[in-house]
């Protein structure tokens, strides 16, 4: 009779414990997923696929096409989710009304005056596409091709790895370029985009991802409220076509002067030459960071959200684009007319025109050497 006793009370207690277990199981399962699922089909039919990468506070969503950063959903200060970039809720938006909302952008991002450069003594003719100049890639750009995608969960969070193969001679280009991107969400809520390439005969290389970041979560709104910081005590001056000036020039004493948080709006129409020329900022800035260390570039705070964005990139410079182009004519998520400075970009680079610019920190890759760069974007709320 003791042992009957015994043994249904050893279960009893058994069965009491399972919640706890449970309970304890469930607290300790991973917070970070990625999942895909079919976003449509390119003009010439093939397949793209959008992946959603998730951790405990945010969700990020990806397509294989151009690499296309479509939705970064992170909370506000209130713990209401909100998308922060801008872009299209599905491919028909990316076919049919090109952009450059939120895609890796190559081989060269930003501006290559008149189409042209000249490498080890042979000059390459580059599609014309922005005026006179070459602007991000051509006609047909890292953002407007299928790259081939895989998935993996690093110990720092859910990877979308992407890869492509672009063919000596394509846009112009010299060289069999082999690119891989690397889309990691950490769980601090950073993105971090880590760049690789390798090519067979010399070239030049310039990636950059043009996410339009609006941090309130309401793109109908402008970002002329949110407060910006660029850590960099030089810019680079441009002619009315943006293309460099060549020289670098302080910013002490500017409108360009982002060294302390200054709200974006306050200079923006300025009576300068350079406001003048890029219709608001539309400029490259020189970072103090050492190259090739990850540093901190520049900081966002939109005091509405209380959201708060840090870049740290290891390349030389960061182009702010003020979203001064923007129109209304393109029609994005949610029905949302994106209009004029609805949105900025912070586009981690080498500097414009490097390729004719003998000065400026070199863009060249050559056989053997492995081009690596890492930008990373950190989303928090800042409660001031």
């Amino acid at each position: 009779m003791r042992i009957i006793c015994l043994i249904w009370l050893l279960g009893l207690a058994a069965c009491q414990s399972s919640p706890t277990q449970q309970e304890e199981t469930t607290e300790t399962m991973p917070t970070s997923t990625i999942s895909k699922k079919p976003f449509g089909t390119t003009t010439d039919g093939a397949s793209v696929d959008l992946y959603t990468l998730t951790n405990a506070d945010t969700e990020v969503d990806i397509t294989n096409y151009g690499g296309v950063i479509t939705a970064w959903r992170v909370p506000d200060a209130e713990g209401n989710l909100g998308d922060v970039v801008l872009g299209y809720s599905d491919m028909e938006g990316y076919r049919t009304r090109p952009s450059f909302f939120g895609a890796l952008v190559g081989r060269y991002g930003n501006r290559i005056a008149s189409g042209e450069f000249t490498l080890d003594g042979e000059t390459y003719s580059l599609a014309q596409n922005n005026g006179e100049n070459h602007l991000h890639g051509g006609l047909k750009g890292f953002d407007k091709v299928v790259w081939q995608a895989d998935t993996a969960t690093s110990d720092n969070g859910p990877q979308l790895i992407l890869r492509y193969t672009s063919p000596d001679g394509e846009e112009g280009y010299p060289g069999t370029l082999e690119t891989k991107v690397t889309y990691t969400l950490q769980e601090d809520n950073t993105l971090r985009i880590d760049y690789e390439a390798t090519t067979d005969k010399p070239t030049i290389v310039n990636l950059t991802n043009h996410s339009y970041f609006n941090l309130s979560g309401d793109p109908s709104t402008t970002i002329l409220d949110h407060v910006l910081t660029i850590n960099a005590d030089r810019f680079v001056p441009v002619d009315e076509t943006l293309i460099p000036l060549g020289d670098l020039t302080v910013v002490e004493g500017t409108p360009f002067d982002f060294t302390d948080p200054t709200v974006v709006g306050e200079r923006i129409d300025a009576d300068h030459p350079q406001i003048i020329n890029g219709k608001g900022y539309d400029h490259c800035w020189v970072l103090n960071g050492s190259e090739n260390e990850l540093s901190l570039a520049a900081t966002v705070f939109d005091p509405k959200s209380k959201r708060f964005m840090e870049v740290f990139t290891t390349e030389p410079g960061v182009q702010l684009y003020s979203g001064n182009f923007l129109d209304g004519s393109a029609v994005g998520k949610g029905s949302v007319s994106y209009g004029k400075r609805s949105a900025l970009c912070l586009e981690t680079e080498h500097f414009p025109d490097s390729p004719n610019q003998p000065d400026y920190p070199s863009v060249v890759l050559r056989p053997g050497e492995t081009y690596r760069t890492t930008t990373a974007y950190k989303l928090s709320v800042r409660n001031e």
